[in-house]
Protein backbone atom coordinates (compact mmCIF):
# COMPACT_ATOMS: atom_id res chain seq x y z
CA UNK A 1 0.00 0.00 0.00
CA UNK A 2 1.52 3.37 -0.95
CA UNK A 3 2.24 6.09 1.59
CA UNK A 4 0.94 9.63 1.24
CA UNK A 5 2.71 12.61 2.76
CA UNK A 6 0.65 15.67 3.67
CA UNK A 7 1.34 19.03 5.22
CA UNK A 8 -1.36 20.36 7.55
CA UNK A 9 -1.52 23.01 10.25
CA UNK A 10 -0.54 22.03 13.80
CA UNK A 11 -3.90 22.80 15.38
CA UNK A 12 -5.77 20.87 12.67
CA UNK A 13 -3.49 17.89 13.23
CA UNK A 14 -4.07 18.08 16.99
CA UNK A 15 -7.85 18.22 16.54
CA UNK A 16 -7.82 15.37 14.01
CA UNK A 17 -5.75 13.16 16.32
CA UNK A 18 -8.19 13.82 19.19
CA UNK A 19 -11.10 12.98 16.91
CA UNK A 20 -9.38 9.76 15.77
CA UNK A 21 -8.70 8.75 19.38
CA UNK A 22 -12.32 9.46 20.34
CA UNK A 23 -13.42 7.16 17.51
CA UNK A 24 -10.93 4.49 18.56
CA UNK A 25 -8.99 4.69 15.30
CA UNK A 26 -5.81 6.23 13.93
CA UNK A 27 -5.36 9.36 11.87
CA UNK A 28 -4.63 7.10 8.89
CA UNK A 29 -7.85 5.18 9.53
CA UNK A 30 -9.79 8.41 9.76
CA UNK A 31 -8.42 9.70 6.43
CA UNK A 32 -8.86 6.31 4.75
CA UNK A 33 -12.49 6.13 5.90
CA UNK A 34 -13.21 9.65 4.67
CA UNK A 35 -11.66 8.97 1.26
CA UNK A 36 -13.57 5.69 0.97
CA UNK A 37 -16.88 7.46 1.72
CA UNK A 38 -16.04 10.22 -0.75
CA UNK A 39 -15.29 7.72 -3.54
CA UNK A 40 -18.46 5.72 -2.82
CA UNK A 41 -20.59 8.87 -2.78
CA UNK A 42 -19.13 9.92 -6.14
CA UNK A 43 -19.80 6.47 -7.60
CA UNK A 44 -23.36 6.51 -6.25
CA UNK A 45 -23.98 9.97 -7.70
CA UNK A 46 -22.66 8.92 -11.11
CA UNK A 47 -24.80 5.78 -11.12
CA UNK A 48 -27.86 7.81 -10.06
CA UNK A 49 -27.39 10.33 -12.87
CA UNK A 50 -26.93 7.55 -15.43
CA UNK A 51 -30.10 5.81 -14.22
CA UNK A 52 -32.08 9.07 -14.36
CA UNK A 53 -30.89 9.82 -17.90
CA UNK A 54 -31.69 6.29 -19.04
CA UNK A 55 -35.19 6.52 -17.55
CA UNK A 56 -35.75 9.91 -19.17
CA UNK A 57 -34.50 8.66 -22.56
CA UNK A 58 -36.63 5.52 -22.32
CA UNK A 59 -39.73 7.52 -21.32
CA UNK A 60 -39.37 9.90 -24.25
CA UNK A 61 -38.20 7.36 -26.82
CA UNK A 62 -34.76 8.90 -27.23
CA UNK A 63 -32.25 6.56 -28.86
CA UNK A 64 -28.58 7.35 -28.52
CA UNK A 65 -26.51 5.51 -31.07
CA UNK A 66 -22.87 5.34 -31.93
CA UNK A 67 -21.55 8.44 -33.66
CA UNK A 68 -20.96 7.70 -37.35
CA UNK A 69 -20.07 11.21 -38.48
CA UNK A 70 -16.93 13.23 -38.15
CA UNK A 71 -16.69 16.83 -37.04
CA UNK A 72 -15.59 17.90 -40.51
CA UNK A 73 -18.84 16.43 -41.92
CA UNK A 74 -20.82 19.04 -39.98
CA UNK A 75 -19.11 21.84 -41.90
CA UNK A 76 -19.27 20.23 -45.33
CA UNK A 77 -22.67 21.67 -46.21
Amino acid sequence: MPNVTMTIEDDLLRKARKLAAARNTTLTGLVRGYLRQLALREEHTTNYVIAELKECFDTHGVVVERRTWKRADLHAR
